[in-house]
């Protein structure tokens, strides 16, 4: 597709690509005798820049008179653009808040890019502007450290203007030759621009990419159509959409072995000599030289890079230290800006490439002999917070979530040492698809895998894959009910007088469900159930709401279409859910209070008696932070804050709020709705709330528990909710205070019966040893049987019986021993027989037991038994006619 469209642009460069620039300053249009492509230069050239011999040769030769490290570098960017008009704004977050098709921004332009359905608008808050936007890609990741040039996170100097009140492709074309030239010092000469196009989110256009010594400097895209090419359309506004690289701004300046060098101030110096300063600033600057030459070409990696170190004169394995210092510095920086604006590595949607990034991150650490990543996240934030000053701020919450994430990771050691070792006895490489396998079942980074020799590189196949598995989807939602096309839309009265009970015209009725002219039934949506209620008599049990119309279903049939109706909403039901709606917004604020920046909403549910609320945190909390979050909701609630709603335009609401406003997800809409419980939250809202905090009374938190990894369920009550739960606690801890003194009096009896124990069974045994036929007192009585002895003995503790009928068999073998005890509705049985007892313990316990009703058992040494048809007077009875018959 993007071929076919450059081949028509280019087949008429007069109407897309000629600018004045080229005509003033002499560029010529050239075909690429090589790749056929298409560029223009004032320096005669005939090669496009990939292919010329010039290629990187500002790798310790920069063709700028001063050198700019990356903050200087935006500093002269910022101020040239602020003196030619433009308003420089701050970089939005790098998790894409905004769009439901995108996990992490990914170009400069994205921050304006508002999509609703299959259309795509822009909300510019100024025009024209620049912004320093970071930007987070993936599908490099193998790359990085590597080749001197790619990064997970980049800054993408974003030059955007609205045609109207900004300018067009002469002033913007002019506006890019003159940064690099007035400001940066470079040649005019040394400028290539190749024609190309750009094609994204619903939109495409021409574009010129600009080019100094084979590098590509930026992309000014010229945005006119919507969207594909021969059903296409002109776009009401034509917007440019200049895209630069700002890490490539300060590399040709500073002219540095890699981008690295200059790009991450003094983090990647200090992690290079940590990793011991591989073969110093011209090794590497001529190895990094002939990489980036090279890197198009054909052949793996691991050849390319064997083959740059030879042709540099240097030893390959000295430039792999060199390798994990840029990977940590590059990583760690990504994890920075990702953290500190609300993401968290985990094992889903985006999370998962964070988690990458972080363990690719401790392999290296691990390689170069670190411990510690604090000292990397606070020299990132001291180089950076000049321009990004919000990552200040940040520091200890990054550092917090990283030391989470290292000690989770360390705890797969052991399991990631046997998967090395059963991929070494297979003697055969893991394709990219069980390396993907190998990632998501047991965490394994193919850099691990590198580190332990049993891959040479990760393909760039592996990488592809999991981008593509953790991407976003939008999955459109299917009719609630056909049959309501041409419906005139529903005039919403929750939003105005919000009454409980009004008056209605049915326009259309089909499949249970109706259409009204005008409905107070809010209708199910961003996690808040349906009103129920009445209409027409009939009862209402659901309420959805497709575009612009409101379906209303009834159970016990449908009213006739064109009649009035009377309806009425459940004001309790509507109270309740109200309440807990309003105690979400509460909770998830209280939530970012006590456990970190890092907490966002991730999903949520608001009914009548119960409601919860999904957030997004690295664990499950404690239950001093549950009390903690639950005694701050309280206070807001007490604190009779004002609930303020408030409608404006969606930029108006994203340049007062933040992007902090999208808790619930993407507003597909211009206008935006706007809650704010106070200073506490403000949300994009359509749901009801209270007017003020009071009226909620109080919110209990009921349970909490991980629903997935990086996601916490909080499930509360509210209202006459949280009452019934007090009521309810109250009554569980009546009966937890009588069950634990229930036990308390049966272990004080069972602490008596052990003094008795330890008191009587000596003086007992030494009567029962000793004792002719007949009475030994306490309740205790001899009898003869055959040529042994059966010792009956009546009352005390079971546990005193078991201790004396052990005894005293053993110091008698031929005694046998029956323990009697009344109590709990029935007579128990506890024997034991000496080894030369002419009677088994388990015949008396079944003869006793017998008597009793009921049953025995155990073996001829021990046994049990019991029943509760008879008395305690039976049971001796019983023995004492067993002895008779032995």
């Amino acid at each position: 597709m993007k071929d076919q469209i450059r081949r028509e642009f280019s087949a008429d460069p007069g109407r897309y690509y000629r600018v004045r620039l080229f005509e003033e300053r002499g560029f010529e249009r050239t075909a690429c005798e090589k790749c056929g492509r298409f560029f223009w230069s004032s320096s005669g050239r005939r090669l496009c820049p990939d292919d010329g011999p010039d290629a990187f040769s500002f790798i310790g030769d920069p063709p700028a008179p001063r050198k700019m490290d990356y903050v200087r570098a935006w500093d002269e960017v910022r101020s040239f653009f602020e003196d030619n008009g433009h308003a420089a704004v701050g970089r939005y977050p790098v998790v894409c808040r905004w769009r439901d098709d995108l996990y992490f921004t990914v170009a400069s332009i994205v921050d304006f890019q508002r999509v609703a359905g299959s259309s795509v608008s822009f909300e510019f808050p100024a025009n024209p502007l620049v912004v320093p936007q970071t930007c987070l890609r993936f599908s490099d990741l193998g790359n990085v450290g590597v080749t001197g040039r790619h990064f997970s996170s980049f800054c993408m100097v974003g030059q955007h203007s609205v045609e109207e009140g900004g300018y067009w492709k002469d002033e913007c074309v002019d506006l890019d030759y003159r940064l690099l030239t007035e400001r940066l010092g470079i040649p005019g000469d040394e400028i290539t621009f190749v024609e190309d196009v750009w094609a994204g989110g619903g939109s495409f256009g021409p574009s010129l990419e600009y080019h100094v010594r084979g590098l590509e400097m930026g992309n000014a895209v010229f945005t006119e159509f919507s969207g594909k090419l021969g059903s296409h359309k002109p776009l009401e506004q034509r917007v440019i959409d200049m895209g630069a690289g700002l890490e490539r701004f300060a590399w040709l300046t500073s002219g540095t072995p890699t981008a690295y060098d200059c790009s991450f101030g003094p983090v990647s110096d200090a992690l290079v000599r940590e990793a011991g300063g591989g073969p110093g600033p011209e090794g590497l600057g001529r190895y990094y030289a002939r990489m980036a030459r090279s890197l198009d070409g054909p052949g793996t990696l691991a050849e390319k890079s064997a083959a740059a170190a030879r042709a540099a004169g240097i030893d390959k394995e000295s430039v792999s230290p060199v390798e994990d210092a840029y990977v940590l510095a590059d990583h760690a920086r990504t994890l920075v800006f990702a953290i500190a604006d609300g993401a968290l590595p985990s094992n889903v949607g985006g999370g998962y490439n964070l988690r990458m990034l972080l363990r690719r991150a401790l392999t290296a650490m691990d390689r170069i002999g670190m411990r510690d990543m604090d000292w990397v996240v606070d020299a990132h934030a001291d180089y950076l917070s000049g321009t990004y000053p919000e990552l200040d701020g940040a520091r200890s919450d990054v550092k917090k979530i990283l030391r989470v994430e290292s000690e989770r990771y360390s705890k797969f050691h052991g399991r990631m040492a046997k998967v090395v070792a059963r991929l070494r006895g297979s003697g055969r490489t893991p394709t990219a698809a069980e390396l993907v396998t190998l990632y998501e079942s047991d965490g394994v980074t193919p850099l691990y895998l590198k580190k332990e020799g049993v891959i040479e590189e990760a393909p760039q196949e592996f990488y592809d894959r999991l981008e593509q598995l953790h991407q976003t989807s939008k999955k459109p939602e299917a009719p609630a009910a056909p049959g309501f096309e041409g419906v005139a839309d529903t005039q919403l009265l929750y939003y105005a007088d919000d009454p409980r009970s009004f008056r209605a015209r049915v326009l259309a009725v089909s499949g249970g469900w109706t259409a009204l002219d005008r409905t107070a039934f809010y209708p199910r949506g961003g996690g808040q159930e349906p009103d129920h209620g009445t209409l027409g008599g009939l009862r209402v049990s659901d309420v959805v709401r497709e575009g612009g119309v409101v379906l209303h279903r009834t159970e016990g049939g449908s009213p006739g279409p064109g009649v009035e109706v009377e309806c009425a909403v459940d004001s309790d039901r509507r109270a309740a859910i109200t309440k807990n709606h309003t105690s979400t917004h509460i909770i998830n604020a209280s939530c970012r209070h006590v456990l970190g920046s890092w907490i966002w909403q991730h999903s949520a549910f608001k009914d009548a008696d119960h409601a919860r609320l999904d957030v997004t945190h690295h664990s499950h909390p404690t239950g001093e932070e549950v009390r903690r979050i639950e005694e701050r909701a309280n206070e807001i609630v007490s604190e009779a804050v004002p609930v303020a709603v408030r409608e404006s335009s969606r930029g108006e609401a994203e340049r007062e709020h933040g992007f902090r406003i999208y808790q619930g997800g993407v507003v597909p809409v211009s206008r935006v709705r706007t809650v704010s419980v106070g200073r506490y939250d403000t949300e994009a809202c359509g749901g009801t709330h209270v007017s003020n905090t009071s009226e909620i009374g109080a919110i209990r938190i009921t349970r909490t528990k991980r629903v997935q990894d990086g996601v916490v369920r909080i499930e509360f009550v509210s209202g006459e909710g949280a009452l019934e739960w007090d009521r309810g606690q109250r009554g569980r801890r009546e009966r937890r205070l009588a069950e634990e003194e229930r036990r308390a009096v049966v272990e004080r009896q069972r602490s008596l019966d052990r003094d008795e124990s330890r008191r009587e069974i000596p003086r007992m045994l030494e009567a029962i040893s000793s004792c002719e036929p007949g009475p030994c007192g306490d309740g205790a009585q001899v009898l003869r049987a055959g040529s042994g002895r059966l010792c009956v003995v009546e009352g005390h503790h079971e546990k005193t019986h078991e201790a004396l009928g052990k005894k005293a068999t053993a110091a008698d073998p031929r005694l046998a021993y029956c323990g009697i005890i009344s109590g709990g509705g029935g007579v128990r049985v506890v024997s034991y027989a000496g080894a030369q007892s002419p009677l088994a313990a388990d015949r008396v316990a079944r003869r006793v037991s017998a008597a009793l009703g009921g049953s025995g058992g155990g073996d001829r040494f021990r046994a049990r038994g019991g029943g509760r048809g008879g008395s305690q007077e039976a049971a001796v009875a019983a023995a004492k006619a067993l002895a008779g018959e032995a």
